[in-house]
């Protein structure tokens, strides 16, 4: 059997831990920070921490297009190293507005980031362990999701210093930028552009039904982890659980993508994605349902085990749609429908729980991955069984 564990990899795997881990620290601080310290009412910050997800959104299919169409080493590290400033800038913003300004521009370099290197670390897989390697590469963003805004609160509880969070981050990208420079990557025959460029050069036309319910699925992922350390203190009295949410989500994540891997080598696409969905349904409706302790960190878990199922075999599916000279093509759908989902959950929640309450919005990040279930057996499912190219 071919090695799975090689070095570019390892390397990509890393990198793509610490671009997680520098984003996610900070991320569930946000609304704490813009209400402590600009006064920003509950729906100003999801307006404000909306505008990332839609520079990302923007710039995803460019970036894919860009991917396949450059040399990719030279692409991912452009895309990072611009990520990494971003946090330098976080450290001197003094008003709401240039807050504002750059959190939107901060979404372009994070979304071509994750395109390009999720890109590469598909490169280097052998062929014959591609699905295999894809479940086993969510795990560097999942654990750096996980980990990351256990220790961001950590920090805050200690010295309520934002800025030694935001240093934390430019650091941890930064040696992110560092892992990815030293990739030895293969030359690879570059896509010519001998004929007018079509719209399924920038996003996978073929792809559209998988990527509405990714939209959905994110919907709620958005509203929840968005939300919910705002949440835990406002009206669950939890102000020191947070970490432990993301932590058990961790947890059930890492489960199940050590379990889900080893379907996805045998080829169980669709089961995979099937138990997924379904789990995570579940997880979100617990989490809407009992605003107690209980519902708090088993839905967390149940939330975690069943993300671990469905998005490695979704993005394994948006693989098995595209030929090889649209792989990152592919991607940036993917991501942009995780993004479109994302953004649409910060702001609707934002909204939703200023003029009614976070239990509404929650049960709204519910109705909204209900919906991506519903589509998935109505219609991807099938679809992708259909056209699937491998």
């Amino acid at each position: 059997m071919e090695r799975l564990w090689n070095a570019n990899y390892l390397k990509a795997w890393s990198a793509n831990f610490t671009l997680y881990f520098s984003f996610m620290v900070v991320t569930p601080l946000f609304p704490l920070y813009l209400s402590e310290v600009f006064g920003a009412t509950k729906d100003q910050t999801g307006m404000v921490l909306s505008g990332y997800a839609l520079t990302a959104l923007l710039i995803r299919p460019f970036s894919g297009f860009l991917v396949d169409s450059f040399p990719r080493k030279l692409v991912l590290l452009v895309c990072y190293g611009l990520f990494a400033l971003f946090f330098g800038g976080y450290l001197v913003a003094g008003s709401l507005l240039f807050f504002c300004i750059l959190r939107t521009l901060h979404g372009a370099p994070m979304g071509a980031t994750t395109v390009a290197n999720s890109t590469v670390a598909i490169d280097v897989l052998p062929s014959s362990r591609r699905a295999e390697g894809i479940g086993y590469y969510g795990l560097s963003n999942n654990l750096g999701t996980a980990i990351a805004p256990t220790i961001g609160m950590l920090i805050y509880q200690w010295t309520h210093n934002y800025d030694l969070i935001f240093l934390i981050s430019l650091l941890t990208a930064s040696i992110g930028f560092f892992i990815n420079s030293t990739l030895k990557l293969k030359p690879r025959p570059l896509v010519e552009l001998k004929t007018p460029v079509s719209l399924d050069r920038f996003i996978l036309l073929k792809g559209m039904p998988e990527a509405l319910c990714i939209a959905l699925y994110s919907f709620s992922y958005g509203v929840v982890s968005t939300y919910i350390a705002i949440y835990a203190k406002e009206e669950l009295g939890i102000t020191t659980g947070t970490g432990l949410f993301f932590t058990l989500l961790c947890v059930g994540l890492i489960s199940s993508r050590l379990v889900g891997a080893r379907g996805l080598r045998k080829g169980r696409v669709t089961e995979n994605a099937t138990s997924g969905v379904i789990i995570s349904l579940i997880g979100y409706l617990v989490f809407a349902a009992f605003h107690n302790a209980w519902g708090f960190y088993g839905a967390a878990f149940i939330v975690g085990l069943g993300n671990g199922h469905m998005f490695p075999a979704f993005q394994t599916m948006f693989i098995n749609l595209a030929p090889n000279s649209q792989r990152g093509t592919a991607n940036s759908t993917l991501f942009t429908a995780w993004e479109t989902g994302v953004g649409l959950g910060i702001i609707l929640g934002g909204v939703v729980a200023e003029f009614f309450s976070y239990g509404a919005a929650f049960w709204l990040a519910w109705i909204g991955n209900l919906g991506g279930v519903v589509l998935y057996f109505a219609l991807a499912r099938q679809h992708f069984l259909r056209n699937r190219l491998r």
